[in-house]
């Protein structure tokens, strides 16, 4: 695997499952695999579990480890082409790629979505010149459009955790104060549509997720009726898409806190469980009383974050081989 932004990554789902437990039995089973190989992890943006995890992800298959913080730790960069550098970026991203590829052997690149362009930021242009001139193994710690180690993790979280062969799985939209990209959402839906559950999208009207990832997904506009019967409840806030608006991409539409996941909600649910990758804005995507009942899986699913980064890199190093 020298690339993995998708589900489509991996190949097949259920070996990957298998693979998943396997290394959550013994985490450190494959340490020598990554002897004197690094790992290089770039952040454009902050970042707590998927530095965290994917660290230790590394470490356990014995890999050293870089990590740099580009807006704290090196020269801002430029990343379009045909720009005049006079102002306060000093390097260009076409220099500093096979630079940082020349210190490493795999690159996990975090770049969040800018929402200057619904265009730029879905063509991933940063992530993209990472693979084109690299020449490294290139993974996507979140991207402008898609968190693939987070999605991994939600669902080896949910294989652990279901009480039923095929799950009701339910994706909803929370309002939030600020315009969040559409990546969690994106690489969510994406990894529901490959996995045997029953899979339903629930948002207000102008929230609709790009086609290529929503698929083929049930889109209800009632969020109650979204609710009924469901297994897992997995809330995330975005902003708009902007698929069938591009001048609203990125905008907040609504902030109606009756789509709060609260107690109301959760009563209508087979009991379900509550999901979100973390970090949440208490009270505004999910109440006190759900995020801290036992059903909660915040914590567990966070923990999965290790499993999902260290088989991801395991296969990566196989690759290399």
């Amino acid at each position: 695997m020298r690339v993995f932004r998708s589900v489509k990554d991996l190949g097949n789902l259920e070996e990957a499952l298998r693979e998943a437990a396997e290394i959550k039995a013994d985490r450190f089973k494959y340490q020598e695999l990554g002897r004197n190989k690094t790992a290089l992890l770039i952040f454009f943006n902050n970042s707590l579990r998927t530095r965290l995890s994917t660290q230790k992800a590394a470490m356990n298959l014995g890999m050293n480890v870089i990590v740099l913080d580009v807006n704290q730790g090196a020269w801002k960069l430029e990343t379009e082409r045909g720009v005049v550098m006079d102002g306060d970026k000093s390097e260009h991203l076409l220099e500093a790629i096979p630079v940082m590829a020349s210190y490493c052997d795999i690159i996990g690149v975090r770049s969040f979505a800018t929402f200057e362009s619904r265009e730029n930021d879905y063509e991933e242009k940063v992530l993209e010149q990472f693979i084109k001139y690299s020449g490294k193994p290139v993974f996507f710690m979140e991207s402008a459009t898609v968190h693939p180690l987070q999605s991994f993790a939600d669902l080896i979280t949910i294989e652990e955790y279901k009480e039923c062969k095929r799950p009701k799985v339910v994706l909803t939209w929370a309002p939030h104060p600020k315009a969040l990209p559409q990546a969690v959402p994106n690489s969510f839906a994406e990894w529901m549509n490959e996995a045997d559950v029953d899979f339903v999208v629930t948002h207000p009207e102008g929230y609709e997720l790009d086609p290529q990832f929503v698929g083929d997904a049930k889109v209800e506009y009632d969020q109650m009726k979204a609710f009924e019967g469901a297994d897992f409840i997995y809330a995330k806030n975005w902003s708009c898409p902007g698929v069938t608006r591009p001048e609203d991409y990125g905008k907040i539409l609504s902030q109606d806190m009756n789509w709060t996941v609260s107690q109301r909600q959760m009563a209508v649910t087979n009991n379900a469980f509550f999901m979100h990758c973390l970090p949440v804005r208490r009270n505004m995507i999910v109440t006190d009383d759900v995020i801290e009942s036992p059903r909660s899986l915040v914590i567990p699913e966070a923990a999965n974050r290790e499993i999902s980064a260290t088989v991801v890199l395991k296969r990566m190093l196989e690759a290399l081989k």
